[in-house]
């Protein structure tokens, strides 16, 4: 099965070697997604988990997007925390864009992201 590489610019441009996205027969694997303003990849990042949750969120959905998916289509995602005391935070707004048929979801601590982010996330969704 061939592979297919992904790219928009309606999302963060990649920061290293590796792409956007790969699709893989009915499946697109998302790079993580850090909350980057793809409008302003120099931009500070939002101060709060939350916001930037939301901004890592509004990445995924716009990468789906061109690809004809939506959240929708998520069948499993990580997200990645510097710390679990903001789990719940990250939690609540994650929750407001998963709403019904939730993906499968971990959620792993980490000692620390890019560019210093608080929260990163990466799904695979199906076409």
């Amino acid at each position: 099965m061939p592979k297919t590489i992904i790219a928009t610019t309606a999302a963060p441009a990649a920061i290293g070697p590796y792409s956007q996205a790969v699709r893989a027969g009915e499946l697109l694997f998302c790079s993580g997604m850090l909350p980057i303003d793809p409008a302003d990849p120099t931009a500070p990042f939002p101060e709060t988990v939350e916001g930037q949750t939301e901004q890592v969120l509004k990445n995924i959905t716009a990468l789906l997007a061109s690809e004809g998916l939506s959240l929708e289509n998520v069948v499993k995602s990580t997200v990645f925390l510097i710390d679990m005391a903001d789990f719940a935070a990250m939690n609540s707004v994650y929750s407001a864009h998963f709403t019904a048929n939730c993906p499968a979801r971990s959620t792993v601590a980490v000692a620390a992201l890019p560019r210093a982010s608080s929260v990163e996330i990466e799904v695979i969704a199906q076409y």
